[in-house]
């Protein structure tokens, strides 16, 4: 990657306003120390050296990337707790039949502050953040599972509700999550911003380095402009694979085929896509391609039969997926 994408890692935000200059917004409500935010700063920028170095041997290798840390502002948490409040009751009955597969009877210590378990404690009420019970802690911390949530953030997502769709089904997917004690990578991405970032990642939760405000980043996944899958999937994929968890999934949000300027389109990014899904399954991660648009047929062609999910029906999306989840478990 060349020095003009490297001194871009300190840039606010590639939003655009409709005149075509950046928007900006209130920083995050709770405010960092010093030292926060140096670490801050110095995560975001390994994660691009990462993740540019994960595509210097790639077809991708000339495209000029950014990896943004979004912040959040109070409008996230508004439109968080509102889009959250339905999908809970739903999340913790999933994970309700699903943790008891994942805890053993030898163990007699408690975990505090979940969303589920076998002891109420009232006491935590007064926080507000759902984590009202204790439940007995499997003798290892997590299952063997390490789950990756990819996320189209093309203009096309604009459409039909998709965005909002896919919004609800990541924070579905997020919770349960935390719950069951799953590492989560969650990015969106897209493409052509501007001739200095060709490419943007947002990376909206990481494993290492999970905090309990990632729930907020979330909701400044936004449609923006065009898409480029098969760099994305790469980037993420290679984070799986460093990972210790024995499961690795990679699940791509999406509701349209790749296109990026100049020529990333039909057979020559189908034929990339392809091509990186080989070679990260030989390599221990499984994909699955959610399609939630018109282009479910072009998608299914792309990912093959097995990796397919017809998620159209937008309504029943989030359960859907935190169900497809569980089964990995």
């Amino acid at each position: 990657m060349d020095s003009d994408s490297e001194d871009a890692d300190d840039m606010e935000s590639s939003d655009l306003g409709e005149n075509g200059s950046p928007k900006y917004h209130q920083a995050n409500p709770d405010p960092m120390s010093e030292d926060e935010q140096q670490k801050e700063r110095d995560f975001r920028k390994k994660l691009n050296r990462d993740a540019r170095e994960v595509v210097s041997e790639s077809m991708h290798k000339g495209v000029k990337l950014i990896v943004h840390r979004p912040e959040y502002v109070l409008d996230n948490k508004e439109e968080y707790v509102g889009l959250s409040r339905e999908l809970m009751p739903v999340v913790r009955e999933i994970a309700r039949t699903t943790l008891p597969l994942l805890e053993h009877e030898i163990s007699t210590e408690f975990a505090r502050n979940h969303y589920y378990g076998t002891q109420f404690k009232p006491e935590n009420v007064a926080y507000r953040d759902y984590r009202y019970f204790a439940k007995k802690r499997p003798p290892t911390d997590s299952p063997s599972l390490v789950v990756g949530l990819r996320v189209d953030e093309s203009a096309s997502m604009a459409a039909f509700g998709r965005l909002e769709a896919a919004k609800r089904a990541v924070i579905a997917v997020y919770e349960f999550c935390q719950i069951c004690n799953i590492p989560i990578l969650i990015y969106g991405d897209t493409a052509d911003v501007s001739r200095m970032e060709q490419m943007s990642i947002f990376a909206y939760t990481d494993f290492n380095k999970a905090e309990p405000n990632d729930r907020f980043r979330l909701m400044g996944i936004r449609a923006r402009s065009n898409n480029r899958d098969g760099m994305a999937l790469r980037i993420m994929a290679d984070r799986l694979v460093d990972s210790p968890q024995q499961t690795k999934l990679l699940i791509s949000i999406s509701d349209g085929q790749p296109k990026a300027m100049d020529d990333y389109t039909g057979g020559y990014a189908a034929k990339d896509m392809q091509q990186t899904i080989s070679e990260y399954e030989r390599k221990g991660v499984a994909f699955l391609a959610a399609a939630i648009g018109q282009d479910k047929d072009v998608i299914h062609q792309i990912y093959g039969n097995e990796r397919f999910l017809d998620m159209t029906n937008l309504n029943e999306f989030p359960r859907k997926l935190v169900r497809i989840i569980s089964r990995y478990l």
